[in-house]
């Protein structure tokens, strides 16, 4: 029987052994902290705040992100008012094919292969385990490209099964005077599923200008700009004339590297 949360945790344990153990093989990691104010969500309260922080680090055997944001409602909350706020995250190991082999792996755009693993977690029924194909790609002027090929597995089976979900992500530096401009984000799409949870597709992009830079206070530190979000069908819900779950929408930011 396939089990995703035990290739999960396998991964996830891999690199915290390594943290823990022998933390030479931490190749590079940075944190940050972002501030978004943005209106008109659909299914949530219409306004919202949000505090994100993130983590993303390079392994002598992979790679690691991690995020999770503490949303909050302005005026209706969810749940007729009584809830006020949420937590969502994402835990996201990936092996790395060329760095464990030791061995160039690359070929064409395909810098490298790797297991990529997810786990989706929070309040509400929003537990996933996710597991597949990842990919980085060598694309020009790009900071970097990676695409991620996952098959999803809910706590609850809300999916059905073999729900498969295609997620990009990216990050592409223009300068500007004497700073620049950054355009990075991600896209999550839920492919070819006819059961409860609706196909969807999310696209996240944030465009953001290095204020830091441009103040001399230091470079890639403190970003201002906006975060765009475009959700079909948002949390797999179709979208109907009588309930709205198509989102589109973008946020005020704010984020602070450290």
């Amino acid at each position: 029987m396939f089990r995703p949360l035990t290739a999960l945790l396998l991964a996830g344990s891999t690199l915290a052994c390594a943290q823990a153990n022998a933390t030479d093989l931490l190749q590079w990691h940075n944190n940050s902290l972002t501030y978004l104010y943005g209106q008109d969500f659909k299914v949530d309260a219409p306004i919202q705040q949000t505090l994100t922080f993130e983590h993303a680090s390079g392994w002598s055997m992979g790679d690691l992100f991690v995020f999770v944001d503490s949303i909050h409602f302005n005026g209706k909350g969810n749940d007729n008012g009584r809830d006020d706020s949420t937590l969502y995250g994402e835990f996201s190991p990936r092996l790395s094919l060329g760095k464990l082999s030791g061995s160039d792996v690359s070929v064409g755009p395909v810098k490298d292969v790797l297991l990529a693993t997810t786990y989706e977690f929070g309040e509400g029924d929003v537990e996933t385990y996710l597991i597949g194909p990842g990919f980085d790609l060598a694309m020009p002027g790009f900071d970097y490209f990676q695409i991620n090929f996952y098959r999803r597995h809910t706590e609850s089976g809300r999916d059905g099964d073999g729900v498969w979900q295609i997620t990009p992500a990216w990050s592409y530096t223009i300068p500007v005077g004497s700073s620049d401009l950054v355009i990075d984000g991600f896209m999550d799409w839920v492919v070819d599923n006819d059961k409860g949870y609706h196909a969807n597709l999310h696209f996240n992009p944030q465009i953001k200008y290095d204020l830091g830079k441009a103040l001399s206070l230091g470079e890639k530190q403190l970003y201002v700009g906006i975060e765009y979000d475009y959700w079909k069908d948002k949390y797999g819900i179709e979208d109907s004339n009588a309930f709205r779950t198509d989102q589109n929408t973008a946020s005020l930011l704010v984020k602070v590297h450290f």
